[in-house]
């Protein structure tokens, strides 16, 4: 009997490994950091992770599908550019207008290059990391290659209304985030092609015995994740009111980090979005807890680096 209890509470501890790492951190950085705890700082978490999220819900779909997206960061940067020089089309554009120029760039560029990302890895069986880093230069090129290496300013006010407002006291980010977490949730937990997405990335083979379209579903993962990375870049030129090639950049590795950290198997068929939001949550708070400390941000890029490392190590002494 205490045997099983032992038991049960390993495979719980083990199970809630990140939820309770979380915990700890939280705690730690309200005793130990300066203003951390205090909620205009709390806050201010929220909005840090806000884009970040975005992404990190489209990498989620991917990975658990046993795939990757090098590509996000680029994407991103790509869409914030295409909607900075759309809305400067039209100078005295309200906020519809601009809210409109928001979601077109993101389901055209997104869609467009999700599209080009799934067309390789599911027709013409290019390995994710190759086809997705090819898109990642791609993007990043025409990037540069549209605004000759220089920003797109000059925006509307109406243009910052996501990135920069608030309904009532919450920011506009933090209520999108919200959205698109909850419908992910939804999506990928009580849907049909929820299940599909878990199937395939167990075991592609596996999954076609069963009747599934395995690359239809991985075609669309890359389309889903697209969008979304697209409509984190757009954000993004909201918040800082112009668009840029240099923008997004590293984005990536922070999208990966959050998934991976998070819980969710690099090699597919586990995971979530519930997991994901942990992950975004103690990235979130690590980084802010640095930068109130004063520690450079390069040795935020490097505890990135520690953060995925750690996640892939937990996941393979959880399939021992």
């Amino acid at each position: 009997m205490t045997g099983n209890i032992k038991h049960k509470w390993k495979n719980s501890a083990t199970e809630n490994t990140m939820l309770i790492f979380l915990i700890v951190i939280f705690v730690l950085s309200m005793i130990f950091v300066p203003r951390f705890a205090t909620p205009g700082n709390l806050l201010n978490v929220l909005i840090q992770i806000s884009i970040n999220a975005l992404i990190a819900t489209g990498m989620t779909f991917v990975i658990i599908s046993d795939g990757i997206d090098l590509s996000v960061g680029s994407v991103a940067s790509l869409a914030g550019i295409v909607a900075a020089a759309t809305i400067k089309l039209f100078p005295n554009a309200n906020i519809v207008v601009s809210i409109l120029v928001i979601i077109l760039t993101s389901i055209v560029v997104g869609g467009i290059t999700g599209f080009c990302n799934g067309l390789f890895i599911s027709k013409l069986k290019v390995p994710p990391f190759i086809a997705t880093l090819a898109m990642m230069n791609v993007a990043r090129g025409l990037g540069y290659v549209l605004t000759d290496a220089k920003p797109i300013f000059g925006l509307p006010a109406s243009f910052g209304w996501v990135g920069l407002r608030s309904i009532g006291p919450i920011p506009v980010t933090i209520i999108l985030m919200g959205i698109v977490l909850l419908i992910a949730y939804i999506v990928l937990s009580k849907t049909s092609f929820g299940r599909y997405v878990y199937a395939v990335g167990s075991n592609k083979e596996v999954a076609k015995l069963n009747g599934i379209n395995a690359d239809k579903i991985r075609f669309k993962v890359y389309i889903i994740c697209g969008i979304l990375a697209a409509l984190a870049g757009v954000v993004l030129a909201s918040k800082l009111q112009n668009g840029q090639a240099t923008a997004a950049s590293g984005y990536e590795l922070n999208a990966i980090a959050a998934v991976a950290m998070g819980g969710t198997s690099m090699s597919g068929g586990r995971g979530g979005i519930v997991q994901t939001i942990f992950g975004l949550f103690v990235i979130g708070i690590i980084n802010n807890a640095l930068s109130l400390l004063g520690v450079s941000s390069y040795w935020q890029t490097i505890s990135m680096g520690v953060i995925i490392l750690i996640a892939v190590v937990i996941d393979q002494n959880k399939k021992q």
